[in-house]
């Protein structure tokens, strides 16, 4: 599945950013989706994921309360809502999908992977 993300940009502390992801390709009702970041300097990790299927969400902890992972199955999207952004949560932002019936955290387990969107927060 091809993933293309969108939404990134320059945001304040305690602002809200929408992450976009559009897949070609096998669906996001056949695959789970999920969300990474990686910082300069860091490992890629977990922000978010949501099954395939009817959808059921993970968070990280650094996120949860603050992010809310979507999709629509009838555009093959799935989105991250992100508020109260702070500092810490800047980095590159990149979608992922997996096609297994298990929901992975971990990066190594997703074979399809989009280009990645910058989100920088400022204090």
């Amino acid at each position: 599945v091809q993933l293309v993300e969108s939404g990134g940009g320059l945001v304040q502390a305690g602002g809200s950013l929408r992450l976009s992801c559009a897949a070609s390709g096998r669906t996001f009702v056949m695959c789970n989706g999920a969300w990474f970041r990686q910082a300069p300097g860091k490992e890629r990790e977990f922000v978010a994921a949501i099954s395939r299927g009817v959808g059921v969400t993970y968070y990280a902890d650094s996120v949860k309360g603050r992010c809310t992972i979507s999709k629509d199955g009838a555009k093959n999207m799935v989105y991250l809502q992100m508020s109260s952004l702070i500092p810490e949560d800047t980095a590159v932002y990149y979608c992922a999908a997996d096609p297994s019936t298990v929901v992975h955290t971990t990066a190594v387990f997703y074979n399809d992977w989009g280009q990645g969107t910058q989100v920088t927060v400022s204090s």
